[in-house]
This record gives C-alpha cells, sequence and structure tokens, in this order.
C-alpha cells in the first residue's frame, strides 16, 4: 500500500497537468463567469495539489523505516533500469512541504494572475496552461523526492528544468522574460550535461541504475570521484551554485508566484535534496566534499552582498536564496545532511512567504522597486506582519524557524572546524563556518534594509492606495506564516527530528539537530550588530536608501560582482564568435561549392539551350553550310592521285 501511495504521489498532478493542457486558452477579455476553460483549470491545479498533499501527509504518518518497491524497467545487457519508488521519513516531509507550497501557489495565482492592480479587464489570457504547468512542476519535484532509480530522478530533474522554462516566459508582454527564461534553460543545461554523465558513471560501474544497488556497490575510487564531481555540477546549475548562480535572478522577471515555487520547493531544493539522498557516495568521496565547501561558502556571500545593494524587490529575495542554498550545500560539506534538510524545510516556509507576500505588495503598488515604495504598513497591516515574521526567520531571529535551522548548520560547520568531525578536510569546516557567521551579518542587514524601505518611513508614492490583498491572496500568506515561524520547534519533537536525522539512508546520525547554550549567543549577537547597522542608517535619514552606506562598493554588489559579464566574456562572446565563424564556413564553403556547381551546370546548360533555340534560317544555313564543306572536302580528296 505504502508504495502504490508513493507511485500515486506525482501521479496526482501529473494527470491534472496532462489534463489541464488539453484545456483552450481563455479567450481575451473574458470575464471569470464566461471563461469555463479558466475555472477547469484552477479546479485542475487546486485539486492536483491538494491530492498530493494529502497523499504526502498519509505518508508522513505511516513511513517509518525505509520502504522500497521496484520492477524492472529496461534491461541492457546487465544494465538495469528500474521503476519503482524509495520512501523514508525524510521523502514524507519534503514531500509535505513540496505539496503544501505548490497548493499555496496554485490559490495564490488564481488572484494574482486574474487582474493587474489598476485594469478592469481580466490581462491572462494563458490561465489553463500555466496552471497545468505549476502541476506538472510538482509532479516532477516529486518524482525526484521519491525516485527509486537514478534514471526517474533525471526524468524529474529534466521536467522540471522545461516547466521552469515555460513558466518563467509566461508574461510574453515582459521582454526580459523570454530571456530570462532561455538563460535559466540554458545555464542549467550546463549542469545537466555533468549529472548525465555523473548518473551514467554511477550505474555503469554499479551494474544497475537503483538507487539502492549503487549505494551498496563498491566503487573504485577514480570513478566515485568523478561521477560525485559531476553530478556537483548538476547541482550548481539547479540549485543556482557558483559559477552556475546567474541566471535565479533573471528568473525573477516570471510571475511572482512561480518565484515562490522556484525558490521554495522545487528547483534550487533539488540539487540539495539530491546530493542528500545519495550522501554516502559524497562521503565517502573527501574531495567532491571540499570541492562543495568551497563552492558553498562562495555562494553564500555572493549572494548576500549582491542581495544588499538590489533596489528590486524580488531580486532581494532571489540572492537571498542564493545565499541560503550555500548554508545548505555547506552544511552537506561538513557532513551534516540532517542539517541542511532541515534550513530546506525551513527556507520553503519562509521564501514562499517572503516571495507571496512581496507579491502582493507589487499586486498593490504596481512596481517592484523600493524605491518607489515605504509606508505601507499603515495600508496593509496583514502583509507587514506577515513579511517581519519571513524577514525575522530568514535573518534567523529567535525563535523563527530560521533561527534554529540556521544555528544547526553553523554548529556542525564549528564541530567540523575545531573539532574535525566531518568527513572533509577541517579547512572545510573552517571556511563553512566563517562565511556562514559573516552570512548572518550581512543576512540581518539587508532583511532589515527590506523592510525598512517597503514598509515604514513615508510613502514614496503617496497618490496610491494600496491595501492588503483578496483572499485567495491573503490566505496562503497567512497560513505559510504560521510553520515560518513555528516549523523550527519541531526539531524538539522525536517524530520530526529521527526522520531527519536518518536522512543518509537509515543510518541514525550522531548528532543534534538543535542546540541550546552558549553557542547561540555568538550568531545572535551578530545577527544584531547587522540588524542595527541597517537600523542606524536608516534613523539618520529615513527618505535616504541605508544601501549609500556601501560606497564605491554598491554598484559592484548591485552587479554581483560582474560576474554575469565575466561569463558573457569567457562563454558567450566565443560560443557566438564560433557560431558566426561555422555559419560563414557553412554558406561560404559548403554552400559555395553546391550553389557553385549549381550555377556552372545552370550556365552550361543554358548555353546549349540556346543553340538548340536558334532560328529556322540559321540552322538551315549551317546545315547547308556544313554540307557544302563535306562536298568541297570529298572533291578535294577525292582528285588526290
Amino acid at each position: 500500500m505504502t508504495g502504490l501511495l508513493g507511485a500515486a504521489l506525482p501521479a496526482v498532478p501529473l494527470v491534472a497537468g496532462l489534463i489541464g493542457l488539453l484545456l483552450p486558452p481563455s479567450p481575451r477579455g473574458a470575464t471569470t463567469g464566461e471563461d469555463r476553460a479558466r475555472r477547469v483549470a484552477i479546479a485542475l491545479g487546486v485539486a492536483g495539489a491538494a491530492g498530493a498533499l494529502l497523499i504526502a501527509l498519509v505518508l508522513l504518518a505511516r513511513v517509518g523505516d525505509p520502504v522500497e518497491t521496484s520492477t524492472t524497467w529496461i534491461d541492457l545487457g546487465g544494465l538495469r533500469v528500474t521503476l519503482g519508488v524509495r520512501l523514508d521519513g525524510t521523502a514524507a516531509l519534503v514531500a509535505v512541504a513540496v505539496a503544501a507550497v505548490a497548493l499555496a501557489v496554485q490559490v495564490y495565482s488564481t488572484a494574482y494572475l486574474k487582474r493587474g492592480p489598476h485594469d478592469d479587464v481580466e490581462v491572462d489570457h494563458r490561465y489553463p496552461p500555466y496552471a497545468a504547468q505549476i502541476s506538472l512542476f510538482t509532479a516532477a519535484m516529486l518524482l525526484v523526492v521519491v525516485a527509486g532509480d537514478l534514471v526517474m530522478l533525471l526524468v524529474g530533474w529534466e521536467v522540471m528544468g522545461l516547466c521552469s522554462y515555460l513558466l518563467i516566459a509566461h508574461d510574453r508582454r515582459l521582454p526580459e522574460a523570454p530571456a530570462a527564461a532561455m538563460k535559466a534553460f540554458l545555464v542549467t543545461r550546463v549542469g545537466d550535461v555533468g549529472f548525465l554523465l555523473g548518473i551514467a558513471l554511477l550505474g555503469v560501474s554499479a551494474g544497475s541504475f537503483r538507487i539502492a544497488d549503487v549505494l551498496a556497490h563498491d566503487h573504485a575510487t577514480g570513478t566515485l570521484t568523478a561521477a560525485c564531481l559531476l553530478l556537483l555540477a548538476g547541482v550548481a546549475g539547479k540549485s543556482a551554485q557558483f559559477p552556475l548562480h546567474t541566471w535565479l535572478p533573471d528568473a525573477m522577471a516570471g510571475p511572482t508566484p512561480i518565484s515562490a515555487l522556484i525558490h521554495a520547493a522545487t528547483m534550487v531544493a533539488a540539487g540539495v535534496y539530491a546530493v542528500a539522498r545519495l550522501y554516502p557516495l559524497f562521503e565517502a568521496t573527501p574531495t567532491a566534499l571540499a570541492v562543495l565547501g568551497v563552492l558553498a561558502s562562495i555562494t553564500l556571500l555572493l549572494g548576500a552582498l549582491a542581495a544588499t545593494a538590489q533596489d528590486d524587490l524580488k531580486r532581494v529575495l532571489a540572492w537571498s536564496t542564493v545565499s541560503q542554498i550555500g548554508y545548505m550545500t555547506g552544511a552537506l560539506a561538513v557532513g551534516a545532511p540532517a542539517a541542511a534538510l532541515f534550513h530546506l524545510l525551513t527556507h520553503a516556509a519562509f521564501k514562499a512567504l517572503l516571495f507571496l507576500a512581496a507579491g502582493a505588495v507589487i499586486h498593490a503598488v504596481g512596481s517592484t522597486l523600493m524605491s518607489r515604495m515605504g509606508g505601507l504598513r499603515r495600508d496593509m497591516p496583514v502583509t507587514f506582519w506577515c513579511t517581519l515574521i519571513g524577514l525575522g526567520a530568514l535573518a534567523g531571529v529567535p525563535p523563527l524557524s530560521g533561527f534554529w535551522s540556521k544555528d544547526g548548520v553553523l554548529a556542525v560547520a564549528e564541530a567540523a572546524a575545531l573539532d574535525g568531525t566531518g568527513p572533509a578536510p577541517a579547512w572545510v569546516g573552517w571556511l563553512v563556518w566563517l562565511a556562514g557567521l559573516l552570512g548572518v551579518v550581512v543576512t540581518a542587514w539587508y532583511a532589515t534594509r527590506l523592510l525598512l524601505r517597503t514598509f515604514l518611513g513615508e510613502p514614496r508614492m503617496p497618490l496610491l492606495r494600496p491595501h492588503d490583498p483578496p483572499a485567495a491572496m491573503r490566505w496562503p500568506v497567512l497560513l505559510l506564516a504560521v510553520p515560518a515561524a513555528l516549523l523550527g520547534l519541531a526539531a524538539f519533537l522525536p517524530p520530526f527530528a529521527d526522520r531527519l536525522l536518518a536522512s543518509a539512508n537509515g543510518a541514525e546520525a550522531d548528532v543534534e539537530l538543535v542546540h541550546l547554550g552558549s553557542a547561540l549567543l555568538l550568531p545572535t549577537a551578530l545577527l544584531l550588530l547587522g540588524a542595527g547597522l541597517a537600523w542606524a542608517g536608516w534613523r539618520r535619514e529615513p527618505a535616504a536608501d541605508p544601501a549609500r552606506a556601501l560606497g564605491p562598493l554598491r554598484p559592484v554588489f548591485a552587479r554581483a560582482f560582474r560576474l554575469d559579464d565575466v561569463q558573457h566574456a569567457l562563454v558567450v562572446r566565443p560560443a557566438r564568435a564560433l557560431a558566426r565563424l561555422a555559419r560563414t564556413g557553412d554558406e561560404v564553403g559548403v554552400d559555395g561549392l553546391v550553389e557553385g556547381s549549381g550555377r556552372g551546370a545552370s550556365g552550361l546548360g543554358g548555353g546549349l539551350a540556346a543553340l538548340h533555340r536558334a532560328a529556322l534560317p540559321r540552322a538551315a544555313a549551317a546545315v547547308l553550310a556544313g554540307a557544302l564543306l563535306i562536298g568541297v572536302a570529298t572533291v578535294l580528296i577525292g582528285g588526290l592521285p
């Protein structure tokens, strides 16, 4: 029964999505009462996400020890590909988070993509495919969560990439949306090439792609190291880690609910979950963990510093996601998959809350720029308090959820640095720990700046009359505020903690999920330092942006150290130059030979045709002249002795 429920988990939203794709687009200018396709799309999307959430909750209650079902799908000369699911308590927890966020996004979208802030007509006639693509996105992530075979995991992994491309490019009225979608697709594909090759190496080495067989096999050291490094390339792409992070901020061109879905519970979480799923392989490869730790530390600080100088509300949250995923991959690097997954779950709650609250602000103001906001606390009290909870959890304010999970990451990094407890070298622990502590200061600073610039002070657009969103948008935000505030306390409950501590494929880790003691004082002091600096700068001049304190570093941080330009110079320009060279060679060389041969044959044929088309008198004269010449020649030849 558990196996059937596991198979049904991705199947329910998959069926809803496939049926939704068959619906016709909504007619332009149609009202809600007239638009039957939209109503059906809403029903399918909400029902698919609600069904998946119900199944996930049942699995959470039923699954304790790991459960696995599989059947051989393809046997390629002894190399088996199986169909089946691999379930444990961790998979059930992640599935609940994915389905809950997906349901919130589906409900929220019914109002967010219905009318603009100042429109009297419906502005989105493509809602049916939008809702269907969210369902397919959800199904793909749930397939990654429950897959018992690496090939099945790869299928879900790639379907997520396709759905993200379609959803980011949903609003075709925005010129930047298609470009952002293409960038996301291509950058993640670069990493996915490595991910595919890593899966191939593991499958060939083990003689099977079944995850249990791959984990149980004694791989050669070189093969295992190469495979894990290749897998990390895919993780860097999907989870927006350095150097393949550049697609995520640009993806903010998509609808805000999609930003919540991508950042909170699907694509960016998939890479962390995949490493945790295969963690025994990485644990046996210190080189791969060292590389992961370096990338995590760079990404953590890069994302946090870039967030300090953004004016776009959604881009602040996007760079925040890049940084927070760095905490998760840093925990994996120092040997704590439970801490990484704990932060993944709390981050799913508070980041979904923040994006949906940001969507409510954008819906009311009609802009994503914080420089055009301010003073919204009085007019949007519900949104303000929910955003305050989300930002508090993001910064790690006790006792909100992010405080406990972020402290868990810092504690294991400290232990790895000072005691050498991790599977990676001790210097990796030092790198992750120090980067994490500095990240606490910077995160508190930009979270406080966002709150001050958006909700406090005087309105910078006084003619606007903003208000809290309608019920369909308000209730998902209110409900997400509950886990954003309280989920961290669940770590004190043995059923929750035991599921996460058994994340290394059923082996209980000898670590604590939450830590109480003097170690909490340093992160808390750093939190107060960062928030206090932002508050002090704002109090001196409330009309000014606290980011001016960054001085000459502000444009550098705003452009994220110009790494996008570096990527453009080192990859995009050479690729375009190579493409132009190949095109020129094709047009001048290959096409020139083919077309030249054709022109020569055509010219020769034209000449012969001209001769065949000669006038009759000329032809007759030519015949007579020829006959005369033959006759003269005959006489001359015959008269010779």
